[in-house]
């Protein structure tokens, strides 16, 4: 094999979106990526004839960089409900999306969540923030996503308690609401504007969809990288690889490893998700479910099967259930809890849901907190032949690890061109 002009460390969203702008632009690459498949954090399991994501997913359509890189219509997305079912005082009540569902937003209006007041102001802040595109949330003066909603949107304690912080704890995965705000206002405008989707085969159909696109063979798999340096990488093997250029585009803490301690170690969220199958849902919409009664360690539930039912086998239902962080008991011990949380919730039936696979991933997002988008787009070049890219270079969404893997492709040929590598 020739030996390429570039050498690209990871295939998940980050990695695809590099090879895919250096595809386009004739400079050839290889991808290394240490596990069996593309995707990253985007990996589907097929378990029993269910499509198990590896942690539960939400793909918002308004991202813009999706939307300049993706085929919506190949993907077919199927939708979640715009609102949410909150779980208080031993009941479920529904909010609705105010713009998105007029109707069902009216009646939300006399539900118990928050107060009449703040149901007017959710309206007027979605309506604000639709107002200005995604690239402007990033520039807006930044703060804690839960000081914003307090100043900016003037919402109650009650609101932020009972809604916001059950709903968007389950997107940031902490618990607090300490997430930039422009991270928040950034995600926010995307649940207003558009659709929170997911793919009939389940996200790995994401990056599946960019890899189809690249040049036959350019990633190789199992192919571990222990040290990275300009234009090198050494894989657990004990090849050595050479090109001109190297991109590291693995998350966080992997990145930290292999680029040293004066890179830092970005500090991250955790999250566990298990998966039930059942014989019926427990609800029949395709929406969120989250817990304002705070009444057990499970977030949020929800039934993918409800949006797309090729996610389950004919005649059954996939339960996802969500928590944040990694919970010390082992899988039986957390089964059991979890168990008990939702029997509160759903009865009896629950009983007779079968556990399909627990997932337990440390480090699913990297933290955001305030200030750490005041440069929302971090520096992708380490130095001249070395690069880095992923949503810890940017906004941790989707959209952030595709767009560092497309600045990190511009960074790269801006070296090659201008022979500084």
């Amino acid at each position: 094999m020739a030996e390429p002009d570039v050498l690209i460390v990871g295939a998940g969203l980050a990695g695809l979106c590099c090879g895919r702008r250096l595809a386009q632009c004739g400079v050839s690459f290889r991808i290394l990526e240490s596990s069996d498949g593309v995707g990253g954090r985007m990996r589907t399991d097929t378990v029993d004839g269910f499509r198990l994501d590896r942690g539960f997913h939400l793909f918002l359509t308004e991202l813009p960089e999706a939307k300049r890189v993706l085929d919506y219509d190949e993907l077919r997305l199927a939708t979640y409900y715009p609102g949410a079912l909150v779980r208080k005082g031993g009941r479920f009540l529904r909010l609705a999306h105010p713009l998105r569902k007029p109707l069902a937003g009216l009646a939300s209006m006399f539900a118990g969540v928050g107060t009449l007041r703040d149901k007017f102001r959710l309206a007027n802040f979605a309506e604000r923030v639709a107002a200005k595109p995604p690239e402007f949330q990033l520039t807006t003066p930044e703060d804690l996503t839960l000081d914003c909603l307090r100043w900016q949107g003037r919402f109650s304690e009650r609101m932020i308690e009972e809604f916001f912080k059950p709903f968007f704890s389950g997107v940031f995965l902490e618990p607090d609401l300490t997430t930039s705000s422009r991270l928040f206002r950034f995600v926010f405008r995307a649940f207003v504007t558009g659709d929170a989707a997911i793919p009939a085969d389940g996200i790995e159909a994401i990056p599946r969809q960019i890899a189809a696109n690249l040049p036959s063979g350019c990633a190789e798999f199992g192919a571990r990288a222990t040290a990275v340096g300009p234009g090198r990488v050494t894989l657990a093997r004990g090849d050595v690889l050479t090109a001109r250029a190297v991109v590291v585009a693995v998350e966080g803490p992997a990145a930290a490893h292999l680029l040293g301690a004066d890179f830092g170690e970005p500090r991250g969220h955790g999250t566990t998700c298990l998966y039930f199958a059942a014989d019926k849902p427990p609800v029949d919409d395709p929406i969120l479910l989250i817990d304002a009664d705070r009444s057990g360690p499970v977030n949020n539930v929800a039934v993918p099967s409800n949006a797309a039912p090729t996610l389950a086998p004919a005649g059954k239902a996939l339960i996802a259930a969500s928590l944040l962080g990694i919970p010390e008991q082992d899988d039986r011990a957390l089964e059991g809890v979890v168990r008990t949380q939702l029997t509160g919730w759903f009865g009896p039936q629950v009983a007779g849901w079968r556990l399909l696979r627990v997932y337990r991933i440390p480090h699913a997002l990297p933290n955001q907190d305030a200030p750490a988008l005041l440069e929302p787009e971090r520096p992708v070049r380490v130095q001249p032949g070395l690069y880095v890219c992923g949503d810890h270079r940017d906004t941790a969404t989707q959209n952030g690890a595709m767009s560092s893997g497309w600045r990190a492709a511009q960074a790269v040929m801006e070296d090659l061109h201008s022979k500084t590598v």
